[in-house]
């Protein structure tokens, strides 16, 4: 009964002629896996430090005892879309995932900032690298992976450009804040006033004014170099980034990348419509890169 209606799921996604373009979709985002009551999947809460200051985490760790590949999941500006439905799907993958909340966002220590955001990410990175959490959480440190929606696309992008450790990036409907700031402030503003009452310690004016003072560092073409020789997925929608998601599919592969996947999604920023599509083209990339490296 159960797989006669996964197939019936699988029948109605690939009968839709506007997205016959739409890849298989992946078991692990329509089935439970068989769970491992020994090592079973779970959910933990750790606090990372990040320059004196405590941010809040959400911790999902994958079924079974070996040391599993893990994605450091980056929510966007403020974070109203979480993607939760996409840790999930991921962790049934066979992948940890670290949801971090920068400083000042969300219960989170400190005050937000751009600059404060891209310290936030490292951190992260590092505490999944250091060794006690490595074998607490069951992290495969070499296969370390960042993901990132909007503004925590540029945060996926940076991160990864500042760390030649990190596997790979995903970067959806990725923000490119100093460009976007420099060439189309007056149809950007109200992303600023509308987010930034759910951040502390900032104002709109202060977050424009360290974007525009910023605007050349902020420009996630700029990581094309240092990421040429890591596989990259860019994910797009019909939104107001996707000329700047066109942009960095270029710029890498005007760098030499020759591991780019670019998909374009039709449907909102958040992808409202659209979650399983966008959790198996994520999942089926995140699959390839691990048949790659065995």
């Amino acid at each position: 009964m159960i797989a006669a209606r996964l197939l019936c799921v699988c029948i109605v996604l690939f009968t839709t002629p506007s997205e016959l373009w739409a890849q298989e979709v992946p078991a692990a985002v329509i089935s439970d896996g068989v769970a491992d009551k020994k090592s079973p999947a779970t959910m933990e809460a750790p606090d990372i430090i990040s320059h004196g200051a405590t941010i809040h985490a959400v911790m999902y760790l994958a079924s079974g005892a070996v040391m599993h590949p893990t994605v450091v999941l980056l929510h966007g500006f403020p974070g109203n879309e979480q993607n939760m439905d996409l840790a999930y799907s991921i962790r049934r993958a066979g992948w940890n995932v670290l949801v971090p909340h920068y400083r000042g966002s969300w219960g989170s220590g400190g005050t937000f900032s751009f600059g404060n955001a891209i310290e936030d990410v490292e951190a992260s990175v590092q505490f999944l690298r250091d060794s006690a959490n490595a074998a607490k959480y069951r992290v495969d440190t070499t296969r370390i992976v960042l993901i990132g929606h909007s503004m925590g696309g540029f945060m996926a992008s940076r991160g990864a450009a500042r760390d030649p450790r990190v596997a790979g990036v995903v970067m959806i409907a990725a923000w490119n804040i100093g460009a976007a700031v420099s060439h189309d402030l007056k149809n950007r503003s109200d992303t600023f006033y509308n987010g930034s009452p759910r951040l502390a310690g900032t104002t709109p004016e202060g977050l424009i004014a360290e974007a525009k003072q910023n605007a050349a560092k902020l420009n996630y073409l700029d990581d094309a170099h240092a990421l040429k020789d890591r596989p990259v997925l860019v994910v797009e929608a019909d939104d107001r980034n996707i000329t700047y998601n066109h942009e960095m599919v270029a710029a890498l592969r005007n760098a030499g990348d020759t591991q780019v996947t670019e998909e374009h999604i039709p449907t909102d920023h958040t992808f409202s419509d659209r979650r399983i599509v966008l959790q198996s083209v994520v999942i089926n990339w995140l699959q390839a890169i691990v048949a790659r490296q065995k």
